[in-house]
């Protein structure tokens, strides 16, 4: 990485600096062929992060991991029209292996409900079999012909989870439960605030009855949809004779949810906390929490500096701390200090030989409010004994400045036009806008096609103005009040 090289300011263009900072930060890289990505160790580590603490809230709620096939054969996706119609423009399929013309084509999986349903059909019998609870960790393939990293490849990293149960009561309460599961995490985890819904008709998962999303606003104003959970009902139960035995024997059709996220979310990580510098790690997120830097200007300080660094870095970890020393010779410091930053390590520990000398350390924190001091000078055992409490704090005020930005940014109770919500998007630089709806999917399509906004959700109470809107965008009477935005 070349020091000198600043990235584009995100305020000149923002999908310039995302691209660039994804590189320089070293989260991931084109692969050779098109449309797929790379993932380098530093994306990896944060999304690993992720996915243990996604994990272990699976594992909470009462889920177990499994692991279905990467190939599914081309008649199972046909037998649910809406879901093969819905996905049939990015489906990759295999026609010839081991040299031969297979006899029906197998595709490569862009989704697993239609194959883990015919599972669970040849598992499920009574009602005592019921729910069935599970999650996978997989790769999927949805073939994009308009890519960017993280953001849409056409190979990617995600859990599915896929649930069976006896009643629509218990199958629309799980949709809810990992709606309110991803919510949790992307709030606690990735700092990253989210408006939780319903998705319209329109813009729903291809075989789903109702499905429910986390929409996050982007630095850029455009939302991120970053999490959906979706209640199928008993659509792939009957393509796939999902049945069992109630209480009473009589023959029914199981109930079935399926929700997920994806290495879409380290994107979101990116786009939500970044700055002109690099990208801004969560520590509870970060692969590393704090870097050590011994410095030392002649040779002879090398040694018992690099040694004090592993002390720190020691004392460090016996504390909970994921930390690194960088005691690299070929850099020099200034170097070391740009790639961390670049990569968004919350906090820099920095020793040389009259910091040595006085018992010392230089603690440096990778974002601060405007006008406070990214130094701290302060003595050893103060500052190691600070920094479980100095991450924790790291961790709330990044979703607090998340927050502020996002209902900054949020238009409550328009009542203008069309027309005049696509004149506000374009003079404030995009953002949420909240009107009221009649349901009219015409209204939508409109919408969509003057403003290049799309309807998110219909938020959920907490996230509701507190006056309903009474006048619906297109014109007449309001039903409900929705969120629109540009996205990506």
């Amino acid at each position: 990485m070349a020091q000198d090289k600043a990235l584009t300011p995100r305020s000149q263009d923002f999908s310039r600096w995302y691209n660039e900072v994804v590189h320089r930060a070293e989260l991931a890289d084109h692969s050779p062929v098109r449309g797929s990505m790379v993932i380098r160790p530093w994306g990896y580590g944060i999304w690993e992060n992720m996915q243990r603490a996604l994990d272990d809230m699976f594992k909470a709620t009462g889920h177990e991991n499994a692991y279905f096939p990467l190939l599914i054969p081309m008649s199972f996706i046909e037998r649910e029209k809406a879901h093969v119609e819905g996905f049939k423009p990015e489906l990759a399929v295999v026609t010839h292996a081991g040299g031969k013309e297979l006899e029906e084509p197998l595709v490569i999986r862009p989704t697993s409900e239609t194959v883990i349903y015919s599972m669970f059909a040849k598992w499920v019998q009574s009602y005592r079999d019921l729910p069935v609870l599970m999650n996978q960790w997989a790769n999927v393939m949805r073939w994009e012909m308009r890519t960017r990293l993280f953001l849409r490849t056409s190979e990617f990293l995600w859990q599915e989870g896929h649930t069976a149960h006896a009643t629509e009561a218990e199958a629309r309460e799980e949709t809810r439960r990992m709606l309110e599961v991803y919510r949790t995490f992307m709030e606690d985890w990735i700092a990253m605030p989210v408006v939780t819904g319903l998705k319209s008709e329109r813009e729903k998962f291809a075989g789903a009855v109702e499905t429910w999303t986390c929409e996050a606003m982007m630095q850029d104003g455009k939302a991120l949809q970053a999490g959906t959970s979706h209640h199928l009902g008993q659509n792939f139960a009957r393509q796939f004779d999902l049945t069992f035995q109630d209480e009473q024997g009589t023959e029914v059709h199981a109930w079935n949810t399926s929700w997920g996220v994806s290495t879409r979310l380290v994107g979101g990580l990116v786009m939500t906390h970044g700055d002109d510098k690099g990208i801004v790690v969560p520590p509870r997120l970060a692969p590393v929490q704090v870097v050590v830097v011994p410095i030392w200007r002649k040779d002879e300080q090398r040694t018992a500096l690099v040694e004090k660094a592993h002390q720190l870095r020691s004392r460090l970890q016996d504390m909970g701390v994921r930390v690194k020393v960088d005691d690299r010779d070929h850099l020099s410091p200034g170097a070391k200090f740009w790639e961390w930053e670049r990569k968004g390590v919350p906090f820099r520990m920095e020793v040389g030989p009259r910091d040595l000398e006085s018992g010392q350390v230089v603690l440096v924190r990778r974002v601060v409010a405007e006008g406070e001091d990214r130094k701290a000078f302060l003595p050893e055992a103060e500052a190691l004994a600070a920094l479980p409490d100095l991450l924790s704090a790291f961790q709330s005020e990044l979703l607090q400045e998340a927050r502020r930005r996002r209902e900054e940014r949020s238009h409550r109770g328009f009542d203008g036009s069309i027309e005049e919500m696509g004149e506000l998007l374009d003079a404030q630089g995009g953002g949420f806008v909240y009107t009221g709806w009649s349901g009219d999917p015409e209204v939508e399509a409109r919408v969509q096609e003057k403003t290049g906004a799309t309807l998110r959700c219909i938020p959920d109470p907490a996230f509701r103005s507190p006056e309903a809107p009474k006048r619906c965008m297109g014109g007449g009477e309001a039903t409900c009040e929705v969120l629109w935005a540009r996205a990506y």
